[in-house]
Order: C-alpha cells, then sequence, then structure tokens
C-alpha cells in the first residue's frame, strides 16, 4: 500500500466553494479522521476522493497513482479507483443475501465462482457475521447491517477505505463498542483508512489524526492528544471538548506565555499565543483544568457559584468571577455558595479572537 496525498483539493458547486485548497498526506496504514459540524466539507471531501464528487483544481494520488489532477485534466473512474467506501446508510440491497451482496462488486470484477466464496467467507469471519450468510438485510440490527456494508467494502481487498460516518445510525452504547471493533479491525488488517463524522468523541476514540475542518477549510491537524491539549484556534478549542473563553487584555508576554488582565481587571499568567493588533484577546481553557482551592492564590481569583449539574462521573458547576461567566467540573459535589479558583498557566491557551470570530 502507497500513501494517500490531497494537494491542494479544492470543490465548487457554481458559486459556492466546498472545499477550499485542502492539503494533507495520508501514510499507509494511518487511520485519519476528516472531523467537523455538518456543511464543513468533510463529506464532499471524501466522495471526492472515492470519485463520486468531482473536484475542481487539485490532485488527488495514492502513491504513483493519481487519481485527479485537475490541470492535466485526469479524473479516474470510481470503479477502476480499487477504494472501499461505507455509506452512513449502509446501502445494502434489500432483495439480496449477506453472501448476494459481498458477491456483487466481486462479479463486477469477474472473479470466479470458487475464489470469489472463497473471498466471501473471508470477510464474513472478518466482521464476524459468518452465520448471517444467507439472511436478508431487514432480518438483520442496525449494528449487524453495519458490519455487512464494511464486510462488502473489504471483501476486495481495496487499498483505501473510506467511511462516511458508519456509526451514526447506531444507539450510544451500540456505537461506543463498535467503534472499538471497528480499530481493532482497521489494525488488523493495516488498511489506509478516512473516517468521517461530526462526533468529537468518536473522532478522538479511534483515529492515529484527525483534521478538523471548518466552512471547507482544514483547521488544524495532529493527533487526538494535539487536537486536544493544543487546539490551533478557538473554533477548534471549542468545537472539540469544551472549553472557557474569558475576555482580556494583554499586559506583556516572557517566555513562559503572556500576563493578561481578565474582564474585571483580575491579572493572571495565560499560556502562549497571539492577541489582537489592539490588545484584546481570549483565554481558552477547559472546565476540568480549572482548580477548586481553598483561599485566594496565585493565578486565581473567588467566584459565585450559579448552578450545578451531576453529569455522572463528573459535576459541572456555572460560576460568576472575574468579571465572566465560566465552567468548571470536578469529581466532588461543590456546597458552598462562594468558592476560590485557580487557573493553571499551563493548561491555557491565548486567541485573539472567540470561537464565533475564528
Amino acid at each position: 500500500m502507497a500513501d494517500l496525498v490531497l494537494d491542494h483539493l479544492t470543490i465548487r458547486y457554481g458559486g459556492v466553494t466546498a472545499v477550499n485548497d485542502v492539503s494533507i498526506t495520508v501514510p499507509s496504514g494511518e487511520f485519519l479522521t476528516l472531523l467537523g459540524p455538518s456543511g464543513c466539507g468533510k463529506s464532499t471531501t471524501l466522495f471526492s476522493i472515492a470519485g463520486l464528487n468531482k473536484a475542481t483544481s487539485g490532485t488527488i494520488r495514492i502513491g504513483d497513482t493519481v487519481l485527479f489532477d485537475g490541470e492535466r485534466g485526469v479524473e479516474v473512474a470510481p470503479e477502476r479507483r480499487n477504494i472501499g467506501l461505507v455509506f452512513q446508510s449502509y446501502a445494502l440491497w434489500p432483495h439480496k443475501t449477506v453472501a448476494e451482496n459481498l458477491a456483487f462488486p466481486l462479479q463486477l470484477r469477474r472473479i470466479g465462482r470458487a475464489e470469489r466464496d472463497e473471498k466471501i467467507a473471508e470477510a464474513l469471519g472478518l466482521v464476524e457475521m459468518t452465520p448471517y450468510a444467507d439472511r436478508y438485510p431487514f432480518e438483520l440490527s442496525g449494528g449487524q447491517q453495519q458490519r455487512v456494508a464494511l464486510a462488502r467494502s473489504l471483501v476486495y481487498r481495496p487499498g483505501l477505505l473510506l467511511l462516511d460516518e458508519p456509526l451514526s445510525n447506531l444507539d450510544a452504547k451500540l456505537r461506543e463498542r463498535a467503534r472499538v471493533w471497528l480499530r481493532e479491525l482497521q489494525e488488523r488488517l493495516g488498511v489506509t483508512t478516512i473516517y468521517v463524522t461530526h462526533d468529537q468523541a468518536e473522532a478522538l476514540a479511534v483515529s492515529d489524526r484527525i483534521a478538523v475542518m471548518s466552512m471547507g477549510r482544514m483547521r488544524q491537524l495532529g493527533t487526538p492528544n494535539e487536537i486536544y491539549e493544543r487546539p490551533a484556534d478557538a473554533f477548534v478549542a471549542d468545537f472539540i471538548g469544551s472549553s472557557n473563553f474569558l475576555s482580556g487584555r494583554l499586559l506583556g508576554k516572557d517566555a513562559a506565555g503572556a500576563r493578561v488582565a481578565l474582564a474585571d481587571g483580575t491579572q493572571i499568567s495565560a499560556g502562549a499565543g497571539e492577541a489582537h493588533s489592539d490588545g484584546s484577546l481570549v483565554v481558552a481553557v477547559r472546565p476540568e483544568n480549572i482548580e477548586i482551592v481553598p483561599g485566594l492564590s496565585e493565578n486565581g481569583f473567588a467566584a459565585d457559584v450559579r448552578s450545578g449539574t451531576y453529569l455522572g462521573s463528573v459535576y459541572q458547576y456555572e460560576l460568576a468571577g472575574a468579571g465572566e461567566i465560566f465552567r468548571i467540573q470536578t469529581t466532588r459535589p461543590v456546597t458552598q455558595d462562594r468558592v476560590f479558583v485557580r487557573i493553571p498557566q499551563a493548561a491555557t491557551t491565548v486567541f485573539a479572537a472567540g470561537p464565533e470570530a475564528a
């Protein structure tokens, strides 16, 4: 297998740019997730790789094989790209059995009956669906249909596997189990995989790397840890997990980060980042990183407890302090109406603007 390369990929529909100058190299065997809100261009990008969406410019290649080149006018037909694709709706033939669904792409490739039966048996074994070979899709659960769709995409051993929100139709518990099973299968086969989802937890759980997209552009590309702990901008910080954005003004910078005055004048030390040209900024900090402390401390201030919610594994509270409304998460209940909080400098990032402007 070879690396997948998207180079300055752009897709336009009339005056609308759905995908804008996206460049990504996906090493062989990697599990890459395209993550973002609805309409951000992630599925459009995926289907352009498959050849189902026509790109406008840029290139798509696997190793030395060019699948699309806008400048040279190269566009390989979808059926000649040796790519497996699993749709969100599974797209199983309702009048064909499980085995017949898997046989269809092999028949298109003119593979003989004996070899076809062998490949079908192997693919069903991979997804643990061998006993269901003679059943029809309507006789299967959603999770079983998802496995059959995956088996069909793998039965001819594609060089690249594309998955368009394949778990979105499953209930929460089944989805959680399915993503573990899916990642284990991908690692066992070593197939390069591009996965599309809007579910942040899902992306963090299954991916080697994540490409966060918004409005057709790639905002950040990195490992799950990099995306979560070191977001590139306020949009990523807000979309991945949850963040507080405290308004402030830059007082000065040093090697450790920035000295910031918050909305009410409270001064704290914050992490690295860039302020707006007029000195205004936001300090991003995740709720779980704000600490409750016994008294006033460095990088801390007093806050009033406005409301609280029990979330099962943690308690979440809405606090008012330093001229802001913000959230904290703690494993222990808070019984006071007023508390002291501390914001560790290492847990913060400075941005020039909040997510609404990012």
